[in-house]
């Protein structure tokens, strides 16, 4: 499956963006979609996940609460809304997928064989 993310940008703290991850290649309702980030010199670390139907959702404790992921199967696309962006929140984001992840490893990074070419978020203060 290939992933193409957008809709990076540069934001004001407090402000809000939209990224998309929009898939091909396979049928995309049978992965379990993720994204990653990293931010310059940290570790690609985990940020949200969706099941395929939907009804699953999973948030890294850092953006609970700020973030939602979504998807749109008739898409074969992922978004994920965040809210109340914090300069923390800078890094370069991925989008992951993958059909075999089972719930105990969503947030492992090592788990998602296909990825996506990040698209840059930059939270002004």
């Amino acid at each position: 499956v290939q992933l193409q993310a957008s809709g990076g940008g540069l934001v004001q703290a407090g402000g809000s963006l939209r990224l998309s991850c929009a898939a091909s290649g396979r049928t995309f309702s049978s992965y379990v979609m993720a994204w990653f980030r990293q931010a310059p010199g940290k570790e690609r670390e985990f940020v949200a996940a969706i099941g395929w139907s939907g009804s699953n959702t999973y948030y890294a404790d850092s953006v609970k609460g700020r973030f939602t992921m979504s998807r749109d199967n008739a898409k074969d696309t992922v978004y994920l809304q965040m809210n109340s962006l914090k300069p923390e929140d800078t890094a370069i984001y991925y989008c992951a997928a993958d059909s075999s992840v089972i719930t105990s490893s969503v947030r492992n990074v090592r788990a998602y064989a296909y990825w996506g070419q990040g698209t840059l978020v930059t939270v002004s203060s």
